[in-house]
């Protein structure tokens, strides 16, 4: 298996459409998304083919597969909230745990802290996974509430947990 330093981390283009969607519908990665199991890989591709001068998404690239997605979308709700973007992830379930999240994390973060003029991301990660809660954590998240029964999974409600994290050093004149 290729080592995590060299997945390519890079923009997600059209093309890569179809492997974002398969990656969305991967058993150990939906579950942790609003993705429904056993989806056509085509339902998702034409919002994956989209490209947005808003967000920021990227791709992790193993061995030429598309194994983690990552994005930062506008929030299209007008120009009071022009400064926020809405954080989505997700990773194979071979990959997860090895760093490759938190290398595509930090290239969302550096793309909204210095290009982007973004000064809040907010996220919903359902409240028992772990894993991802603690790398939102170390990366400047902090918890603002709690949605209880907020999504269906595996035949139970379960919560999510809404995060956000705001620019640790707003820009400044000069």
């Amino acid at each position: 298996m290729t080592d995590a330093a060299e997945v390519q981390i890079r923009s997600a283009e059209p093309s890569d459409a179809e492997g974002i969607s398969a990656l969305l519908g991967t058993p150990g990665t939906m579950e942790g998304t609003l993705q429904l199991p056993d989806m056509p890989v085509a339902l998702r591709v034409e919002m994956h083919q989209r490209v947005d001068p808003y967000s920021c998404r990227l791709v992790a690239v193993a061995n030429g597969e598309v194994v983690g997605w990552a994005a930062l979308h506008g929030m299209n709700a007008g120009l009071r909230r022009a400064h926020v973007r809405l954080l989505a992830i997700a990773l194979a379930p071979q990959w997860q745990g090895r760093g490759v999240g938190r290398r595509l994390m930090e290239r969302l973060l550096d793309w909204a802290d210095r290009w982007a003029g973004v000064l809040r991301i907010e996220l919903n990660v359902h409240a028992d996974n772990e894993h991802a809660i603690a790398l939102y954590r170390s990366l400047g998240f902090v918890e603002e509430g709690r949605h209880r029964g907020y999504v269906l999974k595996d035949g139970r409600y379960s919560d999510a947990l809404t995060m956000a994290r705001l620019h640790p050093n707003p820009p400044a004149i000069g």
